[in-house]
């Protein structure tokens, strides 16, 4: 189903993920607002006035990109250039559905991973890792001979949901379950302090889709996504 209020912070979450979780964060003022560089690409402006989009254009770095989700990523912001585009499916979860075998022998990862982390996430591409992503939240992951093979972390932060995401798994151990059985516990530890989580995946991947359906997540919502640079 698709959305058609911004009363529900997830309708726009980039926004109230910077006006809350990611403050401490957050560049730009009370008419639009981007995370620091070194933690992501998303930016997000607080209305559709002319005052707010012009102010969310000057957030576009000189040699970089602007991620907008949501009402943001309708009508590109005066004078970018649009990257990319495309639609993606807002997934909730109110329960995770048990696993069906025992989860694989997993880790907390810290900052000394960072790097062994980004190197994933560069290599699988699951979504914006920049080199301080690592931060945004807890990030778990299992090691195979000392090397990082799999992880699912946090990443947007709101009142009352979090979202899961860095979730991939290296493409030498992939068909083994593990992104599941990682995503399973990153998003119980959210239930069990109160959080819902929520997850974005492109609504075009139907596989992707179907296998966080198993694990208990619902679509939401459809929300527009777009890429933006100068």
């Amino acid at each position: 189903m698709v959305s058609n209020s911004l009363s529900h912070p997830l309708d726009h979450p980039v926004w109230h993920s910077l006006s809350t979780g990611w403050s401490a964060l957050a560049q730009g003022d009370a008419r639009a607002r981007r995370i620091d560089p070194l933690y992501g690409p998303f930016a997000a402006a607080a209305d559709d006035s002319a005052d707010s989009r012009a102010a969310l254009a000057a957030l576009v770095p000189d040699a970089g990109e602007l991620w907008l989700v949501g009402p943001d990523a309708v009508t590109p912001p005066p004078g970018v250039t649009v990257l990319r585009t495309a639609t993606l499916a807002q997934m909730v979860a109110p329960s995770i559905t048990p696993a069906s075998s025992a989860p694989p022998a997993w880790v907390t990862l810290d900052e000394s991973d960072a790097a062994n982390m980004r190197a994933l996430a560069l290599l699988t591409r699951p979504g914006p890792f920049a080199p301080l992503t690592h931060r945004l939240g807890r990030f778990i992951g299992v090691r195979d001979k000392g090397q990082l093979i799999a992880m699912a972390g946090e990443r947007m932060a709101m009142p009352g949901f979090t979202e899961v995401s860095g979730v991939c798994t290296h493409p030498d151990w992939r068909g083994r379950g593990l992104a599941g059985a990682l995503m399973r516990i990153v998003a119980q530890a959210m239930l069990d302090r109160g959080d819902t989580p929520c997850l974005h995946a492109y609504a075009a991947h139907d596989r992707t889709i179907a296998l966080y359906r198993t694990l208990g997540f619902n679509v939401r919502a459809e929300l527009p996504m777009m890429v933006v640079t100068l």
